[in-house]
């Protein structure tokens, strides 16, 4: 896999679609943060440093999803 199609954190629309492939049936608004960011690390293509993830990044990722899934 070349690393172009690796995810990071900052990937907050890629991340979201891929979330909302992964879990159709979730209302992102209901998800808790330690899930989201749980999540995010399972999903495939993501390689980015756990340490790097912060309450604004998963916010990010929440809201980008709550659109996506609109």
């Amino acid at each position: 896999m070349s690393e172009t199609n690796s995810m990071k954190w900052t990937d907050s629309l890629r991340i979201a679609e891929a979330l909302c492939d992964q879990h159709p049936d979730t209302d992102p608004s209901t998800v808790r943060y330690t899930d989201l960011m749980a999540w995010v690390m399972a999903l495939d293509g993501f390689d980015d440093d756990p340490n790097k993830c912060g309450e604004r990044i998963l916010e990010a990722i929440q809201l980008a999803w709550i659109d996506e899934a609109d």
